[in-house]
């Protein structure tokens, strides 16, 4: 099995703010909305407990270099302070993928 060294996973846990939850999924789905036709997007997926798993193109930090300063992730993180608590955010690279073929791994 190879590496994919072209590819990052961000696996984001959020704590929402009592109350919060259905304001929350509308915010985040709004933004993934606006992420999801961005070039080096892979795939995301969305827990009912509002974890997402993302997946693009790229490294950590050609993703921070690239991504994080769109005008639509400005609006997001300002709505973040009014909704969540705190979150966890992971930087994963994929090693082994079974059952899909997004990680691109053979």
């Amino acid at each position: 099995m190879s590496t994919n060294n072209n590819q990052i996973i961000l696996n984001i846990r959020f704590k929402i703010k009592p109350g919060k939850k259905d304001s929350f999924r509308e915010s985040l789905f709004s933004m993934i909305s606006n992420f999801k036709s961005e070039p080096s997007f892979v795939s995301a997926i969305v827990s009912d407990d509002l974890v997402i798993y993302e997946i693009w193109r790229g490294t950590k930090e050609s993703w921070i270099q690239h991504e994080l300063n769109k005008p639509y992730r400005a609006e997001y993180e300002d709505s973040l302070t009014k909704l969540i608590d705190d979150r966890i955010v992971s930087w994963l690279e994929p090693v082994g993928e079974w059952g899909s073929r997004l990680t691109l791994l053979t």
